[in-house]
């Protein structure tokens, strides 16, 4: 090799070859007709190719680097599957199964059937005969804690809360299943249980069929004297057996279990073992292949391989393993199908046989601090090192709180943590309190989450301050919850924690011992007894003590069990303690010096001289942060006050900033008072409510308070069925979970947050109770012009975030804070690649961004340049977003950011924009035309909360945007806000440039071009044409015809593959020439209009009551307008956001006199008329003597709420004449306009307004104007004359003298006369005299609030049932409430029903027959999606299989009766889920 190099020294040296690898020899080609070259041009083809060769051997190296990492990855519970064989630890031994822990912290759980054959059949005798087997022992006598045991993975199952259970097997015949008797040689160290006790020995199963091992009693003497304490070997007890002897075949086997032997075990190549047959806890010797950081590649027996993984080295020999060494090691899992093979080399497993140490109990739950971390591993966690020298392992998720928050920077090799021992697991600890989940509700307490392995039991005495009578309504599944220790056992697995919020928020001294209560200690207890002795107090640790009847106050308690109720806290004074009896004796009060000053504390501070409205505005000066908020100062006056942390903005995402930044000593200005109660001052600093309450947008009493206001509050408290929502000056409401929003909620916390600005709108109020009823519901409470709303909310939130970089700069005394500080949106950066992630994403340094993390993704590295980035490149950067809150520099590599156009850019102009990066309150967007820089926000109102996946912005999305700034201004961005209408793009793919994506869409067709394509396919609103391979063109269905008669379809004249000739009109961003006709795409159900499209970017809406004069067409509008057919329709306006046009097909476009148009009946008020909803949003009144042609005695009965009517416009009329001018029909009683229009002897018939001395006013069918007549005897027996007069004229007591009165002369009219009926007056004094008799029948309360109700008396009828629950008994409250919100529905207000019903099932939600009826009465009054929504409430509740079953079918018929073959399909997936689910839990 010398000489070779010595001969060509230009050449460098020569790369030696691998060991074992013959060096590849160039083989010379004798080919005649090969070209060959000068040494010169190979040279430079060489020098030209080793860049990419280069690159090549990189990318290689990386991705074997990832490789045998992965190697190395710890055993899951998905590498696991069923037959992989495991070496295991006992852990737990319970009456019918082993707790068994894995390598790796895994563990697994042993059935009681799964030990061995002959103890299943002990088992099954002993149930059999139900009498106690005397051989068979308990799993916990066999079984000690620390047995190593061989196990087989027999099933992996799922659980309640969707973790996987490991279940296992240490019967022989699993685990020792690959052995046969040909493969039994002597040596080998096989598993067996003993099945039989014999005179000479002991049977033992070793789980080979064909093969009988026998374990002579002179072999197993040694092991009986140093294992088993000299006692007998039981029944399935797990022995470590070595085969000394095999016979026959392998038909008999001689064993022999002693100590010594056992532990000598090594398995060599002459017991004939291979890789199907491979056992665990075998001890081999092997060789060491490689070493990597992340453990070991072993050899053993000649020609096997196998790892180590790093959790298994030895702590004494870590780092100095060396290739080629050999090394003792014991087999810990072996894999049936890949064969792999996992090995440990700890000293403990090398003694087959003996017992590991196990950690004290008492340890478990410990908080062990200064724990040095040994290392770190990225995808698996960190090996920490504990004061004794212990070492334990903490896996990813425990090392912080969440996966967000996670930062592995802070496990630095040497760095100290305070961590918490968790079953042999190490923990992070972050909080002082206990954090778990609840994982159920019963009736004795609910059971908490603490970690993957306590849980815990709070009583429900603790579940809260005062004991709850429906938990469920407070609690969820899943709810995350802060508890306080009460009591801990870990040997006896007893956890008990308390939610009482005093004692979790206690800062007076725990007593957990009878040796820590000195006399005079002051601290908090639970009455858990009131008797008349006393009371008995419960402390922490089961501690009890008495209280006394003499000490239970100043004055004497006569009965102490009606003053003191369970579960209340209370504050005690020691009085005495014995520690040996365990007794206390205790005092309620608190005379004692220390218990003064201590009370002095939780005390109210004395009355301060100086108070606050609400509104009042003050400027405040920082003391102290806390995590709800920050504690102030009141500057003018000096008194202490709070302001809640999330009331610092409107903003959630500037709340978090601004308390992040904030400190002590600082000022702020300009915060209002928002309440001043018991000595305690709240402050709120919401720009919302500040100009609600400046502006006087509030109401400031109960009084004040009227259905459909608008008020702006903030959230109080969210519960499963709706949120609390409070307004300034002390107001709430309840916004039930079916007016939160406008989509479905399924989970209340992910809409709104605690502390969060909304708007509600009144929807109704209970007077008696106090009790206000909200929607947050976006179509109800949004304004005219969300556009200006949400620019006005972003420009704001920038604001603020300029306010934060003020208060930064305060901060500059560190270099990070400097730096992020001077960072701005758009600003170019010069930086230097520090690290590039496995997802393509990289990590930037640089001295202008030192102390920050900067990021830009893989969608940002887009560029040529940059494609593959290397640690130390050095790139130029824009910056997109700048994270304060966890000083984060988003930025981007793309050219096309990067090098900006400049162009004059318009107001109000819309244009196209890609999303480049999405933050929580808004967006950033790069226009495609220029490549400037602009924030969209996200939201745009304050209740637009939630959004599917499918809605929210995602980064490379094109959209269309209208410009609000021309000019970048201090933020550096743009401002915009996101166009209404949605831009079919298809998104730039993270590869392409914006160059690339422009040659996508470049062709040479022009507008006017004429073209020949082949129809792709039909659509009812339109065609698609392929016009090129790679061109497709879009043709209207109002660009296919040149006169379109209506009603027709204009697609269906085309069919795929028919060549068509159409002339280019313009492209995706040009306008399209409209043609004159309609296409109708669908009817909206719920939305209850008809939307059409006039042309491809042109839609419009024809509201419900335009679609036809024809009321016959409302029954199935959907069937009358089938989507693609032409129709003909009038222009009316625009809608209120200007993004459709409002059309009429009925020719009206304008409400006038004389008008005839079509209406909904809102209201039916007897003796008075109906309230009928008109088109364009007007609302109308039908009084009585415009509902009929002819006279009538009761004609509001023939109307109902909702149903659809044909009016006259005078104000409305009803009468068939006038809405049906051109019928013929008879008109019994004709219309009387003028004094003209009456006739001598002529009949006239109306209604009776008043009697009078003087005579009876009375109207006629058609006329308002009063009439004043009197009567004679003689005519008593004729049908009175009802005559129509003006109203100038009153009729004298003669009928043949007319006059007209003087303007001087004050005559009553009609008009002003309010008398009550007294017909009505009577049967309401017969009502209440029926009530006060027969008080406790529910016949009588529902026939007076069906009287009121049909008189239009909806006030009366709420206090009327109100009255009725408090004389009714309690039995009956169900159904009388029911049976009231049935008579709303009928006769009044339908949004008062729904309010009733829903309160009802919301505390009773398995009254099925309340759900059957509410179903019932939606389906005749309500819309569709109420109908759906709640049947979809109840599919979801927990009910019996038979309720569940009729509620599917009623849905079903629902579905098939109204619905379409979506819906229907739906609903039978929805129970086939239901039958596998109920099915799956039935085989768990």
């Amino acid at each position: 090799m010398a000489s070779t190099e010595e001969s060509f020294p230009r050449g460098g040296t020569q790369k030696k070859p691998e060991k074992g690898r013959a060096p590849r020899q160039s083989i010379e080609q004798d080919n005649l007709f090969d070209t060959h070259h000068e040494e010169g041009s190979q040279k430079r083809k060489r020098n030209q190719e080793q860049p990419e060769k280069r690159k090549k051997l990189k990318a290689e190296k990386k991705q074997a680097v990832k490789d045998r990492a992965r190697d190395f990855d710890l055993l899951t519970v998905e590498t696991l599957s069923e037959g992989v064989l495991l070496l295991g630890c006992v852990k737990e031994a319970n009456s019918f199964e082993l707790v068994v822990s894995l390598p790796n912290g895994l563990t697994g759980f042993v059935q009681v059937t799964d030990i061995c054959d002959s103890y299943t059949q002990m088992l099954s005798e002993q149930v059999a005969k139900q009498e106690l087997v005397e051989d068979l022992n308990s799993l916990s006598d066999l079984y000690p804690p620390g047995m190593l045991v061989r196990c087989a993975v027999t099933s992996l199952q799922k659980t309640t809360d969707g973790h996987q259970s490991v279940k296992l097997s240490i019967n022989p015949k699993d685990v020792n299943k690959a052995l046969n008797t040909l493969a039994l040689r002597s040596g080998m160290l096989l598993s067996g249980l003993v099945s039989s006790v014999e005179d000479h020995g002991y049977l033992i199963d070793v789980g080979v069929s064909g093969t009988k091992a026998f374990l002579p009693r002179q072999k197993a003497q040694d092991y009986l004297k140093s294992s088993n304490k000299g006692a007998e070997l039981k029944i399935g007890q797990y022995l470590n057996c070595l085969v000394e002897e095999v016979k026959n075949s392998g038909r008999i086997v001689r064993l022999s279990v002693g100590r010594s032997e056992v532990a000598a075990a090594i398995a060599t190549e002459e017991q004939n073992w291979t890789l199907s047959n491979l056992l665990p806890g075998l001890v081999v010797k092997a060789q060491v292949q490689k070493v990597t950081p992340y453990g070991l590649t072993l050899s053993f027996l000649s020609s096997f391989t196998g790892i180590v993984d790093f959790m298994h080295l030895d702590p004494k020999k870590v780092g100095s393993y060396s290739q080629n060494q050999t090394v003792k090691a014991c087999i810990l899992s072996v894999h049936p199908t890949s064969k792999a093979v996992r090995f440990t080399l700890r000293q403990a497993f090398f003694q087959p046989g003996g017992l590991l140490s196990q950690l004290s109990s008492d340890r478990f739950g410990a908080v062990v601090a200064e724990c040095t971390v040994k290392g770190f591993y990225k995808k698996a966690g960190a090996i920490f090192q504990l004061e004794d020298g212990t070492l334990a392992f903490a896996r990813l998720r425990h090392l912080s709180n969440t996966i967000n928050s996670f930062k592995p920077r802070v496990f630095k090799t040497g760095s100290k943590h305070t961590c918490r021992i968790i079953d042999y697991i190490l923990r992070a600890v972050t909080e002082l309190f206990v954090n778990g989940k609840v994982l159920a509700l019963k009736p004795h307490g609910m059971q908490v989450k603490v970690t993957d392995h306590i849980k815990g039991l709070v009583p429900r005495l603790h579940l809260a301050d005062m004991l709850l009578k429906q938990p469920e309504k407070k609690y969820s599944m899943g709810e995350q919850v802060k508890c306080r220790v009460l009591l801990s056992h870990p040997e006896e697995r007893k956890l008990i924690l308390t939610l009482k919020r005093t004692l979790i928020g206690s800062k007076l001294p725990v007593l957990a011992s009878y040796t820590a209560a000195k006399p005079g200690l002051v601290t908090h207890g639970v009455v858990v007894c009131a008797r008349e002795f006393g009371c008995i107090v419960k402390f922490y640790n089961d501690v009890k003590g008495l209280v006394p009847r003499n000490e239970l106050g100043s004055e004497p308690i006569p009965s102490p069990e009606k003053v003191f109720r369970e579960g209340q806290v209370v504050k005690v004074t020691i009085l005495k303690c014995e520690p040996e009896q365990e007794k206390l004796l205790l005092s309620f009060n608190l005379t004692s010096k220390s218990a003064l000053e201590d009370e002095a504390e939780w005390a109210p501070k004395k009355k301060r001289e100086v108070t606050y409205e609400t509104g009042q505005m003050v400027d405040v000066k920082v003391l102290k942060k806390r995590e709800d908020g920050l504690e102030v100062s009141i500057l003018s006056d000096n008194v202490p006050a709070h302001l809640p942390m999330m009331h610092l903005s409107d903003h959630i995402v500037n709340c978090k900033l601004l308390w992040h930044w904030l400190q002590e000593e600082d000022i702020l200005p300009r915060v209002m008072c928002l309440s001043d109660k018991g000595g305690h001052v709240m402050l709120c600093r919401k720009p919302a409510l500040i100009s609600a309450v400046e502006e006087g947008q509030v109401v400031r009493s109960f009084s004040e308070i009227q259905p459909g206001m608008q008020l702006t509050g903030f959230v109080k408290n969210i519960m499963p069925y709706g949120v609390f929502v409070e307004f300034p000056f002390g107001l709430a409401g309840l916004a039930p979970k079916a007016a939160m929003s406008d989509k479905f909620v399924t989970d209340t916390k992910e809409h709104f947050v605690v502390g969060q600005t909304v708007v509600a709108k009144v929807t109704s109020i209970d007077e008696v109770k106090q009790r206000v009823l909200l929607c947050l519901k976006l179509s109800e409470c949004s304004v005219e012009d969300p556009a200006a709303k949400s620019i006005s909310l972003l420009s704001q939130c920038f604001e603020e975030m300029k306010e934060v970089r003020s208060i930064m700069r305060k901060r500059g005394e560190v270099l990070a804070t400097q730096n992020l500080c001077s960072l701005m949106f758009g600003q170019k950066l010069d930086l230097v690649v520090q690290e590039v992630k496995e997802d393509g994403s990289a990590l930037f340094s640089g001295s202008s961004i030192a102390g920050l993390t900067v990021t830009a993704t893989s969608h940002h590295l887009g560029g040529q340049e940059y494609r593959h980035l290397v640690p130390g490149q050095k790139a130029r950067a824009l910056i997109l977003h700048v994270n304060a809150l966890k000083s984060e520099v988003h930025v981007s590599l793309r050219e096309e950011l990067l090098n900006q156009k400049v162009k004059q850019l318009k107001e109000n102009s819309q244009h196209s924009a890609v999303v480049q990066h999405v933050a929580e309150e808004f967006a950033i967007a790069s226009l495609v035309e220029t490549g400037q820089l602009t924030a969209i926000p996200v939201a745009c109102h304050f209740n637009d909360t939630f959004r599917f996946d499918s809605e929210r912005l995602k980064v490379g999305q094109t959209i269309l945007v209208t410009l609000k700034t021309v000019k970048p201004g201090e933020h550096g961005v743009l401002l915009a806000v996101q166009s209404p209408a949605k831009a079919v793009i298809r998104p730039r793919k993270e590869s392409e440039t914006f160059e690339e994506t422009l040659v996508l869409v470049q062709h040479s067709l022009c507008i006017g071009d004429t073209v020949t394509g082949k129809v792709k396919s039909v659509k009812p609103t339109h065609i698609t044409v392929a016009i090129s391979d790679n061109l497709t063109g879009c043709i209207h269905a109002s660009q296919i015809l040149d006169k379109v008669p209506i009603g027709t379809f204009p697609t269906s004249k085309l069919r795929p593959g028919q060549k068509v000739t159409a002339w280019v009109i313009g492209g995706r961003d040009s306008h399209v020439v409209f043609c004159g006709c309609l296409i109708s795409p669908q009817y909206n159900v719920i939305k209850g209009w008809l939307e059409v499209e006039v042309t491809p970017n042109i839609r419009g809406r024809i509201p419900h009551l335009l679609l036809s004069l024809k009321p016959k067409v409302f029954k199935h509008p959907e069937k009358s307008f089938r989507s693609g057919q032409a129709l003909s329709a009038t222009v009316t306006g625009m809608n209120p956001t200007s993004t459709n046009l409002c059309l009429s097909l009925t020719g009206i476009y304008s409400l006038e006199k004389g008008t005839i148009t079509l209406g909904t009946i809102k209201n039916v008020t007897p003796h008075v008329g109906l309230i009928v909803a008109l088109p364009f949003g007007k609302i109308g009144n039908a009084s009585l003597f415009h509902l009929s042609d002819s006279y009538m005695e009761q004609p509001w009965e023939h109307f109902r709420v909702g149903e659809i009517v044909r009016c006259f416009l005078t104000l409305v009329s009803l009468v068939s004449c006038r809405t049906n001018p051109k019928s013929n029909s008879e008109v019994e009683d004709a219309e009387i306009t003028c004094i003209d229009d009456v006739k001598e002897g002529q009949l006239i018939r109306g209604y009776v307004k008043c009697i009078k001395a003087s005579g009876v006013f009375f109207f006629n069918i058609k006329q308002v104007a009063p009439v004043l007549s009197s009567f004679k005897q003689e005519v008593k027996h004729m049908e009175a004359p009802r005559l129509q007069v003006s109203t100038g004229f009153t009729w004298d007591e003669g009928l043949n003298a007319l006059k007209v009165p003087a303007l001087s002369q004050p005559e009553e009219s009609s008009d002003s006369e309010e008398e009550d009926d007294p017909q009505a007056m009577q049967a309401e004094d017969l009502y209440h005299t029926m009530l006060k008799r027969f008080r406790q029948e529910k016949s009588v309360w529902l026939k007076h609030a069906t009287f009121l109700l049909k008189r239009g008396q909806t006030e009366a009828t709420h206090r009327l049932l109100e009255h009725a629950l408090r004389g009714l008994p309690v039995k009956e409250h169900v159904d009388v409430i029911s049976k009231f919100a049935q008579l709303e529905f009928q006769f009044g207000d339908p949004d008062h029903a729904k309010a009733l019903f829903e309160s009802t099932l919301s505390s009773y939600p398995k009254r099925t027959d309340i759900w059957s009826i509410y179903i019932d009465m939606l389906i005749k009054h309500g819309s569709q999606k109420e109908v759906r929504d709640v049947f979809e409430r109840v599919i979801h509740l927990s009910l019996a299989p038979k309720r569940m079953k009729f509620f599917f079918k009623r849905y079903l018929d629902y579905e098939k009766k109204y619905g379409t073959a979506d819906t229907i399909q739906a609903v039978k997936a929805a129970a086939l889920g239901y039958v596998e689910s109920k099915s799956s839990l039935v085989e768990s």
